[in-house]
């Protein structure tokens, strides 16, 4: 069987974590050939050629696929559809946004978020926030998937595929770039970091919130936020951790004044260590924490900070 798995390009570059653990996922059901799809793709196609378990590589490079525009990108994975028997991607943003168009063209079913590859028809999936695991088969002929990367490992680097240019296909003309707004930050990208410092409802305020960010800063973290301080104003959005937000799956999870609701959990159970600091010793989130601090945050967090 062949595979056809679409790279995470952002701006002429290869988002390496996210490809290698698509390509661990993928490896599991064939050979995998990788898509490097955007209006500069060369260097990521480059990047990807480079991973192990990938056995071709084919680069795009249009004007019709730059700015991250979904219907020109889906009407490329289309038209190379023939050739595979599944075409995956890992579960980002932006294949959020193409592979269910790829499905919708192709009259085939998307599995979204598999975590686990069970054979080349069955899959396996979170669901009920993270609580029980669907087992989906698939009578397709052509499998449509998104791997959710926090649960496979990064593929390691020492591959030498072979590099293939190719056209875009024709532009559906259904949508055009506007502008894009994009968010500088100096810190880690938070669903790629080693570290991520998250702050909840009970750090109080946006100014409060700048004890999380220094604690983050001294530990060259990325900062998250649960719904509860988004959603009261505290952070940005784009922090937001769990099931309505982003899915991380760092080495070392900082939580901090947050209670763990089972949807913040479905985002960040996966952390490989959990720290949570509350002082209320009752809060859920102790029950998955490897470590746990009953304390004031306003207190501990300052002392942690000068600690450190």
């Amino acid at each position: 069987m062949a595979v056809l798995l679409l790279a995470e390009v952002n701006n002429g570059e290869l988002a390496l974590d996210a490809t290698a653990k698509a390509v661990t996922a993928a490896r599991a059901l064939g050979d995998v050939t990788v898509l490097a799809a955007g209006a500069s793709a060369a260097a990521a196609g480059e990047a990807a050629a480079k991973i192990d378990g990938v056995a071709k590589v084919l680069v795009a490079e249009d004007a019709s696929l730059g700015h991250r525009m979904a219907e020109p990108t889906a009407a490329l994975i289309v038209s190379l559809a023939g050739d595979y028997s599944h075409i995956v991607a890992p579960a980002t943003t932006d294949a959020k946004n193409v592979m269910p168009r790829v499905a919708a063209l192709l009259d085939v079913m998307v599995i979204s978020d598999a975590s686990g590859v069970v054979d080349a028809d069955t899959f396996e999936r979170p669901i009920y926030a993270g609580n029980a695991v669907q087992t989906v088969k698939s009578l397709d002929t052509t499998k449509v998937i998104t791997f959710r990367t926090s649960t496979f490992d990064a593929a390691g680097e020492g591959g030498s595929a072979a590099v293939e240019t190719i056209g875009a296909a024709d532009n559906p003309g259904l949508s055009e770039w506007v502008e894009d707004k994009v968010a500088a930050s100096d810190r880690p990208e938070l669903t790629s970091a080693g570290v991520v410092v998250s702050g909840g409802r009970g750090v109080g305020s946006e100014e409060d919130f700048a004890l999380i960010e220094k604690l983050a800063d001294k530990l060259g973290a990325a900062v998250g936020a649960s719904r509860a301080a988004v959603d009261s104003g505290y952070a940005p959005n784009d922090w937001q951790v769990g099931q309505t937000g982003k899915v991380v799956a760092p080495e070392l999870y900082v939580a901090v004044g947050i209670s763990g609701a089972i949807q913040h959990l479905a985002g960040m159970k996966d952390s490989k260590i959990i720290v949570a600091i509350n002082k209320d010793e009752e809060a859920p989130i102790f029950q998955v924490a490897d470590f746990g601090l009953v304390a004031d945050l306003f207190e501990a967090v300052p002392a942690l900070t000068d600690a450190l």
